[in-house]
């Protein structure tokens, strides 16, 4: 009688099995998972930053997330790090510490679903920006959107009667730095490597903030220390998630599942902080994840035959 054959042989592999998704599907999981990587780091950002000063969490999650890095460049070659275009490197350290600032402060000071929230208005800030400063064409239907997106925004921050509050100000800021970091990105791209963009940006956002840092400092306990260094790895691994799912699939077809971020804000805000949003903050959510998501689905579909995506 034959051997029963080996079914560990038989059974397909969990590699095999991943190699046979296609790059939308693969795109999408690495989406989903780098994004509630992020969310839990936005958690951890809010409960640290109510005994830790802010500029320290964010010293701390920058400082950590370029530790992580080091091995890496250490492994492929320092080599790759050699750059014509150190002024754009620091410009976009700049303005993401500037968005972090903004983004932490936030955290601390608003529900943590509204803070996460704001930061999706960045599409309707491209399209301005765009047409401003790139000379891209006005359309109607995008200036509609951003409009509808804008009043979205304006759910949010509530500037009309007692529910204002001002650091969804600092939020909508946040939001315009981290606009200009998706712009010199694009910019970056044509020439950079995205591992020297990933690198530069970690080691100035890192410089930039060790000022501040240090004059707020406030020495941590030590599960303070474990939080903060989770804190910067998750940062660190849910981003290159993020970015690493872009490239494996269509950007119009993987980029809304980051909406999921917004979902997981809500779960973590009411398990962890005891956060229900009101009313206006579930109506300023659905606008504002409506116009971006027009946006997205009419910047690949709208274009005319022979007109170039925007960089």
């Amino acid at each position: 009688m034959p051997d029963p054959p080996d079914a560990p042989d038989r059974a397909p592999t969990l590699l095999s099995r991943w190699a046979g998704l296609s790059g939308n599907v693969r795109g999408v999981l690495f989406i989903v998972v780098g994004a509630f990587l992020l969310i839990v780091m936005a958690g951890l950002v809010k409960h640290l930053g109510q005994s830790l000063p802010v500029f320290e969490v964010l010293f701390v999650r920058f400082l950590a997330g370029l530790i992580v890095l080091l091995p890496l460049f250490w492994k492929i070659g320092f080599a790759s790090l050699r750059t014509n275009r150190l002024p754009m490197h620091m410009a976009r350290g700049f303005v993401g510490t500037l968005g972090n600032v903004c983004f932490f402060f936030t955290l601390i000071h608003l529900a943590i679903a509204d803070s996460v929230t704001l930061q999706f208005s960045r599409p309707m800030n491209m399209i301005v920006i765009a047409m401003a400063f790139l000379g891209e064409p006005f359309r109607i239907n995008r200036g509609l959107a951003t409009l509808i997106g804008f009043a979205g925004i304006l759910m949010l921050t509530r500037p009309f009667g007692d529910g204002f509050q001002p650091w969804a100000l600092v939020g909508v800021a946040g939001a315009f730095f981290g606009t200009l970091v998706v712009l010199t990105v694009k910019l970056l791209s044509r020439t950079e490597q995205t591992m020297t963009i990933m690198f530069y940006f970690a080691l100035w956002t890192t410089i930039m903030s060790a000022i501040p840092a240090l004059l707020s400092w406030q020495w941590p306990t030590l599960t303070e220390w474990l939080l903060l260094a989770l804190t910067g790895t998750l940062g660190i691994v849910g981003q290159s998630m993020f970015t690493h799912g872009i490239g494996l699939g269509e950007t119009t077809f993987v980029l809304p599942f980051d909406y999921l971020r917004i979902v997981y804000s809500v779960l973590i805000g009411i398990v962890a902080f005891a956060e229900l949003p009101g009313l206006w903050s579930w109506v300023g959510m659905a606008v504002i994840i409506g116009a971006s998501l027009y946006l997205l689905r009419t910047e690949a579909a709208g274009r005319t035959p022979g007109e170039k995506p925007s960089t």
